[in-house]
């Protein structure tokens, strides 16, 4: 016990020092890390977008876009050399009711990368750039449906839980596809082709129906949860924002999407159905968008109280960005859908709130790696090698 105090300071400006071995970072790695994926995307992704102040911005927003393809690329480099090295351990991540939630995160960091390419990387590489982010998105798709139907199958025949111990992560897998189809609408009038644009949006409506109302059906249960058990736990107080995501995603697929939908169906023969789905877009988007500020204000109560008593920091907190950032995507997006100033400034002072909590949780993500203490896999932390750096 004396000599593990007297080596702290020593160990403190070592990386990795709460691990037994530097693998342990491979070992213990997590879908949970590609959060940072999500918040830093849609971070980069609306800045540019910032009434009056956004192309002073845009140079910030472009760096950031590196930084997630970045991180993407590593996440995905180290969660691979786990199911090589720990393949044994790494497959019980489906019998885990939690971690397995945030497979979705997987699809929809790499979605924030795709619209990247379309709002920075055309302007960097040109038109070249748009085969890859639809081959990008295609497999996107792929994964946000797989792990739409697969996460929750899990969860009807494997996993033990009760109402009580319901959370919004139940959410993370069921979203993706939404997100998936926010983008493909994004995508859609980048592409050259007439008929491919119309198969892209179809698919992207798809994907919507696909989402949205599974994810709305599981906040009215998680509503009650809340009214019966009251709040979750500490360690999962940034849950309260991830309701926020499928609202505002919701919102601005609907907005994307219908702004598409004039051009790309008339272009193959149903003009008609694309002024409807115009309307429909904009209504639908507004009303997802009030939904969303109840939410919104819930989130701000409920974590104004947690924050009093004080709450641990974990990878979660990621939540606290992503779910607002593609509410404030929406809120710029109605802003120009509707030609109101006001979504301008109030999506101006969200993606404020955003760059703020950013650096907030990005700052303690990056000091907590260097210590190894984030590095945890809940499925295996049972045993006592895989105990290390649970705070």
């Amino acid at each position: 016990m004396i000599s593990n105090i007297t080596q702290r300071p020593v160990n403190r400006f070592r990386p990795f020092a709460g691990l037994e071995h530097p693998r342990e970072v491979i070992r213990q790695f997590t879908p949970n890390w590609f959060a940072a994926t999500m918040g830093t995307g849609i971070l980069a992704l609306t800045l540019p977008q910032m009434s009056g102040i956004g192309p002073e911005f845009r140079p910030v927003g472009e760096g950031l876009w590196f930084v997630t393809i970045a991180l993407f690329l590593l996440f995905t480099a180290l969660y691979t050399a786990r199911w090589v090295m720990f393949s044994h351990e790494a497959r019980r991540i489906f019998g885990h009711d939690v971690v397995s939630m945030f497979i979705g995160t997987i699809p929809m960091g790499l979605a924030t990368i795709i619209n990247g390419c379309l709002v920075f990387g055309t302007g960097i590489f040109g038109p070249a750039i748009i085969p890859l982010a639809e081959t990008l998105w295609w497999i996107d798709v792929v994964m946000s449906l797989a792990c739409g139907v697969g996460i929750p199958y899990l969860l009807f025949t494997r996993h033990q839980i009760s109402l009580d111990s319901m959370t919004a992560v139940w959410l993370l897998p069921v979203v993706a596809a939404e997100v998936a189809g926010a983008s493909g609408g994004l995508l859609a009038p980048y592409l050259a082709d007439a008929h491919v644009q119309f198969v892209v949006l179809v698919t992207s409506y798809v994907l919507w129906a696909y989402s949205v109302p599974v994810a709305l059906s599981i906040l009215a249960i998680l509503i009650l949860r809340m009214a019966l058990y009251k709040l979750p736990h500490g360690s999962m107080a940034a849950s309260c924002w991830l309701a926020l995501g499928p609202i505002g995603t919701g919102a601005l697929g609907m907005l994307v999407m219908g702004g598409d939908a004039p051009a790309i169906f008339a272009a193959n023969g149903l003009a008609q159905i694309g002024a409807v789905a115009q309307g429909i877009g904009a209504i639908a988007g507004l009303a997802l968008w009030g939904l969303g500020l109840w939410w919104l204000i819930c989130a701000l109560l409920i974590t104004i109280r947690y924050w009093r008593g004080g709450i641990p920091f974990n990878l979660g907190w990621w939540g606290y960005t992503f779910p607002l950032g593609v509410y404030t995507a929406a809120t710029y997006r109605l802003g120009t859908t509707f030609h109101l100033a006001f979504f301008g400034y109030v999506g101006t002072i969200l993606t404020a709130a955003l760059a703020l909590m950013w650096m907030i949780v990005a700052a303690r993500t990056c000091a907590g790696a260097w210590k190894g203490h984030l590095f945890v896999s809940p499925c295996i932390g049972s045993q006592p090698k895989c105990n290390h750096g649970i705070s």
